[in-house]
């Protein structure tokens, strides 16, 4: 499978067949030394010029094989990006990948308990998508959205206190990892594509309330056999909700392969009636251009879409799963080394003299330091008042007279109205 989603441009897939199982997938990375490029092939030459300006257009070109389509397209392969469009999302992808380094490691000091999942290899997935809305377009995802809670407005404070369980956390330590919000952001959620019917309702909303927004509601593939998946696409589409369901494809659910569990792994096509995008979730550019794509066709009144992420992340699906059972170590290393999102768009970066690589290294310290200290203040915030378990159940003046706790003599009452 991985074979044949990551390819180069100029292998046909009929030379590629999926394999069945991870120890075919293995053996056919030995024979494939490349998958696709996450480097677009550029239109003109390596400049060698002075570093370019920051509105300066630079042009790139996709390879084919960076988007299929369902009812719908095509994307243009040609895409142009200023400078500044290029280092804010480099900055955003070192910053997930950094805050997810330090998550790694608090969770392994003790500090950080309960199920956490982290994005590591998925960065270009958010970067791309929150370089491609508006601010008040909405976003809902599963449980895997450190990166997204960070690209949507909270703090990398904030979100690592909540990992910790800290009264200044983004859900005041209530939360957790599955459970973060922000602007115009709604999770974080635990229930395994619960929050896909939850994202079509969003969308409903700011339809009926003419909101000219609209709503990306993210899965993974391990979600995309959920009944209610296809209940959502059902009312989003007799509505014509402006609704984008993407599906995060970084090929395993949990430990089990997308080949072993699913009859079709074209999850893009899965709408049917619904057109259907499938992307190179390595590229962020190439994410980019793909969320433009769909935002402005569910906003022009076209109704929703299905996009397909292929992505890859390079830890277990949480921090409990080494997430080497099931695939082999040399899958994730020639990922690493031939794929990753953050390599990919520096090279592009360099490549063209957009940036210098003292410039890039220095952007990579200073998210080392912005994030080195967003631990340490997260780790000086203090445990929340056991009061606040009795908090944001009910909207206030709607409380009950009491609710009861884990035991008879935790019953909270709540004041008098």
């Amino acid at each position: 499978m991985l074979a044949t989603l990551f390819r180069t441009a100029s292998a046909p897939a009929a030379a590629r067949p999926l394999p069945r199982s991870s120890v075919a997938a293995a053996a056919s990375l030995k024979a494939q030394p490349t998958f696709f490029s996450t480097a677009p092939v550029a239109r003109a030459a390596k400049h060698t010029a002075a570093p370019a300006a920051a509105d300066e257009k630079h042009t790139f070109t996709f390879p084919d094989s960076h988007f299929a389509y369902h009812k719908c397209g095509p994307i243009s392969l040609d895409v142009d990006a200023t400078k500044n469009e290029m280092l804010d999302m480099y900055r955003n992808m070192v910053l997930i990948r950094r805050l997810e380094t330090a998550s790694d490691q608090l969770y392994k000091a003790k500090m950080i308990r309960g199920f956490c999942h982290l994005s590591t290899g998925q960065e270009a997935v958010a970067a791309g998508m929150h370089a491609a809305i508006a601010k008040d377009d909405a976003i809902i995802t599963a449980y895997r959205c450190h990166g997204f809670t960070l690209l949507r407005g909270a703090s990398a404070m904030s979100i690592l206190a909540e990992l910790m369980g800290r009264k200044d956390g983004c859900s005041r330590g209530k939360g957790g990892s599955m459970h973060m919000f922000a602007h115009e952001f709604y999770g974080g959620n635990g229930i395994v594509g619960a929050q896909v019917p939850i994202g079509a309702g969003i969308a409903l909303a700011q339809k009926y309330l003419e909101k000219g927004t609209m709503t990306f509601a993210m899965y993974g593939d391990g979600a995309a056999n959920q009944g209610q998946v296809f209940e959502a696409y059902n009312m989003a589409k007799l509505w014509n909700l402006p609704a984008v369901f993407v599906c995060e494809n970084n090929n395993y659910g949990m430990g089990t392969s997308a080949l072993r569990a699913s009859a079709s792994t074209k999850y893009y096509t899965r709408g049917d009636y619904i057109p259907g995008i499938r992307v190179n979730g390595m590229d962020v550019l190439a994410v980019r251009e793909a969320s433009k794509f769909a935002r402005e066709w569910t906003l022009s009144g076209k109704g929703p879409m299905v996009m397909e992420m292929v992505t890859y992340r390079y830890g277990g699906h949480s921090m409990s799963d080494p997430g080497t059972t099931y695939r082999t170590r040399e899958e994730i290393q020639h990922m690493r080394s031939t794929n990753d999102p953050i390599t990919g768009l520096k090279e592009r970066i360099l490549e063209r003299n957009i940036a210098t690589e003292d410039e890039l290294k220095k952007m990579d310290k200073d998210a080392r330091t912005e994030i080195d200290a967003a631990v340490t203040q997260a780790k000086a915030s203090p445990e929340p008042d056991l009061k606040e378990l009795f908090t944001d159940i009910h909207t206030k003046g709607n409380e009950p007279d009491f609710l009861r706790g884990c035991t008879p003599d935790e019953t909270h009452h709540y004041a008098q109205r």
